[in-house]
């Protein structure tokens, strides 16, 4: 995990990631890492891994040659009509979308270990937050500065 933050300082000490990615590139590490409280564990779900990551990108094919060239990633779906495509190898790593601004993470999704819909709402609501749906960000709540985090 040191070289993963070793690399993030770098890439913003260097101008090629604003302090909000590397806040937020921060935050999911800590998400991922960090064992889990007494408070999470009396909870009906809780967040186990992070799912995928949503980038906005302005062209969208060259965005995914460069992932599967670089990575090796496959394309494992397509959302022609909305213009996004979702690469990884058994499962999506980095969704890409066409849409402005470029270059911006514009959603990161939490995996919840046997994912239902139905009972995520619930504990959603009892815990005070609704959640949305839309294209861009799938089934998801809004941090307090607004940022849009799916779960699935």
């Amino acid at each position: 995990m040191e070289s993963i933050i070793n690399g993030l300082l770098q890439r913003f000490e260097k101008g090629s990631l604003t302090r909000r990615q590397l806040v937020q590139g921060l935050a999911m590490l800590a998400a991922t890492g960090a064992p889990a409280g007494a408070q999470a564990q009396s909870r009906g779900f809780q967040g186990a891994s992070i799912s995928h990551v949503s980038l906005s990108v302005s062209d969208l094919q060259r965005s995914v040659d460069y992932y599967q060239k670089v990575f090796g990633l496959a394309v494992l779906s397509q959302d022609k009509p909305n213009e996004i495509v979702r690469l990884g190898l058994k499962r999506t790593l980095v969704s890409l979308r066409r849409a402005s601004p470029k270059g911006v993470v514009d959603h990161f999704a939490i995996g919840v270990e046997n994912f239902n819909r139905e009972s995520v709402t619930k504990d959603l609501l009892d815990r005070g937050v609704m959640p949305e749906q839309n294209v861009d960000a799938g089934f998801h709540v809004q941090d307090p500065d607004g940022f849009p985090v799916q779960i699935d």
